[in-house]
C-alpha cells in the first residue's frame, strides 16, 4: 500500500511540474559503518564493542511558483539486518522529516509553516543534527522578515499535542517541549556579524503541590553571537544565559565560547577555541537548575565527536569546559580535519575518601579526545568519509561515567553519501510583448 501511495505522489507531482515555475526531485542514500568501543561513555572491559551499519534514505520534493514554495522530505532510517530478508514491511517505515510550505506576503516578509529544520548561526541552540541518521525537525510556524540585504529577523512559534482531542489532555512530551516562541536577528556589518536570540521554551508537568494540576513552566534562553572575518583571520564569540522555571524549579545557567582561527594558505587553516557550559557542584544541595542545556542544537558538532557530552547525556550534570584546536587541510577532492580536545568539568566533582569516608574534591580534568576525519569527493553527487576518535580519560571521567578509563575507548566509522538529482524542471520565462 505504501508503495502504491508513493507512486501516486510521484506521478501527481510530475504532472504538477509541467505547469510549475520550478520542480526538483532529489534523493539521499547514506550508509554508515560504525565500530563503537567506548562511544558516549567509557567502555566496560566485560563487554565487547559494537559493530553495525545504519542507513538514511531520503526522497526530497521541491516546488516553487511565484510566491509559493513547498518542500517535502520523506525518509527511512534503518539498521542493516533489522528486518528479515523476506520481510513484507520495514521496521521504521517511512517518515516525514520535512513537510512545509512558505508563502511570500511581500518581497521582504514570508510565512513558513509545517515540519521543518530550524538552523541558526553555528547550530549551538538550533540545529538540524545532520549527523544523526534521523536528524531533527520541528512542527512550527515562522514569520521571516528580510529587512534588507544585510539584516534578517525571524520569529517562530510551536504548539505540540499528541492528537486531536475534545478536552485538554496531557502531552506525552515527544518533542521535548509543549510549546516555544522565539525571535532571532542577524545582521552583517562590514567585517562583523551579529546574531541575537531570545527563546521561550515551555515544558508541561504535573504540579503535585497544587493538587496534581497540569501546568506549563517556561525557561528563557537569551544570548548573542558575534563573528569577525577579515582577510585570512576569522573569529567568533557567543554567550547565552538561561532563566525561568522547569517544573517549579528555578533555572540559572550560563554559556560562553570563543574561537579564533587563521587561514594559512589555500589548503591549510587552524583555529583555537574555548567553550564553557555551566554545571552544578555535586555537593550543592540547592534545588535550582544550574546546568546549561543546549536545547535543540547539533551537539555532535561540539565537545568531541565521541558524543560524551550533551548528546542524550550529561544533562543536569557538572557542566563542561572544552579547550580545543582545529586543523583543516583541503586539496582538490580530498579533505582532512584533526580536532584535539581537553575536557574539564564546569563545576566541582567529588568522590568519597576511602580512609576518612568524607567527600573529597577531585581534579576537574576529565580527559583528552582526539578526532580525525578524512573525506574524499568521488563526484559531484557522491562522497566518502572515514573517521577515528580516541578518548584518554581520567579518574574524574570514570567517576562521572562509570566504565574503565584505561580501556581502549575509541570509535571508528566509514560513511558513504550519495545525493543524486533525480529530476529538475524550470518553466521558461514568458516573453514580454511590447
Amino acid at each position: 500500500m505504501k508503495k502504491i501511495l508513493l507512486s501516486i505522489a510521484v506521478a501527481t507531482l510530475g504532472v504538477v511540474a509541467v505547469s510549475a515555475q520550478q520542480f526538483d526531485l532529489s534523493g539521499e542514500f547514506r550508509p554508515r559503518f560504525e565500530n563503537r568501543h567506548g562511544y558516549k561513555t567509557l567502555h566496560s572491559p566485560t563487554d565487547d564493542g559494537a559493530n553495525f551499519v545504519s542507513q538514511r534514505t531520503r526522497l526530497n520534493f521541491g516546488y516553487k511558483h511565484e510566491k509559493l514554495q513547498v518542500y517535502v522530505a520523506m525518509q527511512n532510517v534503518k539498521n542493516w539486518g533489522d528486518v528479515s530478508t523476506l520481510a513484507t514491511s520495514d521496521k521504521n517505515g517511512i517518515a516525514l522529516h520535512q513537510a512545509w510550505a512558505q508563502y511570500s506576503l511581500t518581497k521582504k516578509v514570508s510565512l513558513k509553516m509545517g515540519r521543518q529544520e530550524i538552523v541558526y548561526d553555528d547550530s549551538r541552540i538550533f540545529g538540524n543534527v545532520g549527523w544523526a541518521q534521523q536528524a531533527r525537525s520541528h512542527d512550527a510556524f515562522l514569520v521571516k522578515h528580510q529587512i534588507n540585504k544585510n539584516n534578517r529577523f525571524d520569529v517562530g512559534f510551536a504548539l505540540n499535542s499528541d492528537k486531536e482531542e475534545l478536552n485538554d489532555v496531557a502531552y506525552s512530551g515527544a518533542a521535548g517541549y509543549k510549546d516555544f516562541q522565539y525571535a532571532w536577528y542577524h545582521g552583517k556589518f562590514s567585517d562583523f556579524g551579529l546574531s541575537v536570540l531570545a527563546l521561550n521554551t515551555g515544558v508541561e508537568f504535573n504540579n503535585l503541590v497544587q493538587g496534581n494540576d497540569r501546568e506549563v513552566d517556561y525557561m528563557q534562553t537569551l544570548g548573542a553571537r558575534l563573528t569577525y572575518k577579515k582577510n585570512n583571520l576569522f573569529a567568533n564569540a557567543a554567550s547565552y544565559t538561561q532563566m525561568g522555571k522547569i517544573a517549579e524549579t528555578k533555572v540559572s545557567a550560563l554559556y560562553y565560547a570563543a574561537n579564533v582561527g587563521y587561514k594559512i594558505n589555500d589548503k591549510f587553516s587552524a583555529a583555537l577555541g574555548y567553550e564553557f557550559l555551566s554545571g552544578k557542584d555535586q555537593n550543592d544541595t540547592d534545588a535550582d537548575i544550574k546546568s546549561f542545556a543546549p536545547l535543540f542544537g547539533t551537539n555532535h558538532k561540539f565537545n568531541g565527536w565521541m558524543d560524551y557530552f550533551y548528546v542524550g547525556n550529561h544533562g543536569g550534570s557538572v557542566g563542561l569546559q572544552d579547550i580545543n584546536a582545529t586543523f583543516v587541510y583541503k586539496s582538490g577532492k580530498f579533505s582532512a580535519k584533526l580536532v584535539p580536545h581537553l575536557f574539564a568539568a564546569g563545576a566541582d566533582v567529588y568522590t568519597t575518601n576511602l580512609i576518612t569516608g568524607l567527600p573529597e574534591k577531585m581534579d576537574a580534568t576529565l580527559g583528552t579526545e582526539i578526532d580525525l576525519n578524512l573525506g574524499y569527493k568521488l563526484s559531484k553527487e557522491a562522497a566518502v568519509n572515514v573517521g577515528f576518535s580516541k578518548m584518554f580519560a581520567t579518574d574524574t571521567m570514570e567517576n562521572l561515567k562509570g566504565g574503565d578509563k584505561d580501556a581502549n575507548n575509541s570509535w571508528a566509522w566509514v560513511m558513504f553519501t550519495f545525493k543524486p538529482k533525480l529530476f529538475s524542471y524550470k518553466a521558461p520565462t514568458p516573453e514580454v510583448t511590447k
